[in-house]
């Protein structure tokens, strides 16, 4: 869901949807230096990365592709895996905490929606209805096992050291690979599997 036709209808009502939205993109991030620094790794932290100011955090174009498409990314919180205390552990905990914190955030949204009993056409309602949904694509995409996503690093937390440095070499390409994926739609039936098991241990929780 894009948010600039949104402004266009309904001013307030964007302001509902992009200010939550844009912190869903941001704890993301400042979750994976926040754990980083308990582990040991200080980079985010003297970067001043860990912060709920959007100007230390918000990515021009990831942004504005929020506001478009209705998905969209903060700038990457910078980690020295080396600095960690537990290499290992330590790699799997930073790289799976913004997603978890995605879902933590789509559960306490669905949370609220049954407690509260809001009005369906409330601004409130809407505005948690798609921040749940926001944040379970997020922590979906995110989950995919192939790098440079969140996912990948939490799977070669589990490999052998040798793995993980010739797969890091290849990372930088990652990207472009992701970008064709994407297009063709090959990662669709992933993302929603991942989205779904997603809301089963959301409903489990609930």
């Amino acid at each position: 869901m894009g948010l600039t036709s949104v402004l266009l209808k309904d001013p307030i009502l964007f302001l509902a949807l992009a200010v939550p939205m844009l912190y869903s993109v941001i704890m993301h991030e400042i979750a994976h230096g926040a754990v980083a620094y308990l582990f040991g790794d200080d980079t985010a932290k003297r970067m001043g990365r860990l912060t709920l100011n959007p100007k230390a955090n918000l990515d021009l174009v990831g942004t504005v592709a929020l506001f478009i498409v209705g998905f969209g990314w903060a700038k990457p919180v910078p980690v020295n895996y080396y600095k960690l205390k537990n290499y290992r552990l330590g790699m799997i905990c930073v790289s799976f905490a913004g997603c978890f914190t995605n879902i933590l955030i789509a559960a306490i949204s669905i949370y609220l929606l049954k407690v509260l009993k809001l009005n369906p056409d409330s601004y409130i309602a809407i505005a948690l209805l798609v921040l749940a949904k926001i944040n379970i694509l997020l922590g979906a995409f995110n989950l995919i096992p192939f790098p440079p996503l969140d996912g990948s690093k939490v799977l070669l937390g589990f490999m052998p050291i040798g793995v993980r440095q010739s797969v890091e070499r290849y990372e930088q390409f990652g990207f472009i690979i992701l970008f064709f994926l994407l297009l063709s739609g090959l990662l669709n039936p992933l993302i929603n599997l991942i989205q779904n098991i997603i809301l089963q241990f959301i409903g489990m929780l609930l």
